[in-house]
């Protein structure tokens, strides 16, 4: 559990970004990899998304470069902004005072 929350508090506070690279992770997912777990989320076009084979669940939306999200792990509204221009198949680190993670889009 505390690797999850660790995994949103790096995603939430990420360096800046565009929307297409949004585009691409609510289009075909993407698998946060820190410290040596693997946690995949799949986002549905009604602005869901789960994962942790259904144990995480949540809502998202994309505002201007953000990418917002709310789940049952993180009730309050946590907004990422990631690179830019990435597509379907590549990854990404992000870093902060907690660590850093492996973004990649499925």
């Amino acid at each position: 559990m505390r690797i999850l929350l660790a995994a949103f508090a790096i995603v939430a506070s990420a360096a800046p970004a565009r929307a297409d690279t949004n585009s691409e992770i609510t289009t075909h997912g993407m698998i946060v990899s820190i410290a040596g777990n693997d946690i995949d989320l799949s986002f549905t076009p009604d602005g869901k998304f789960t994962g942790l084979e259904g144990q995480l669940t949540g809502t998202w939306k994309i505002d201007g470069e953000k990418l917002c999200t709310t789940s049952n792990l993180a009730p309050e509204e946590n907004c990422s902004v990631f690179p830019a221009d990435k597509k379907s198949g590549d990854s990404f680190d992000i870093t902060n005072e907690q660590g850093t993670a492996t973004i990649k889009i499925k």
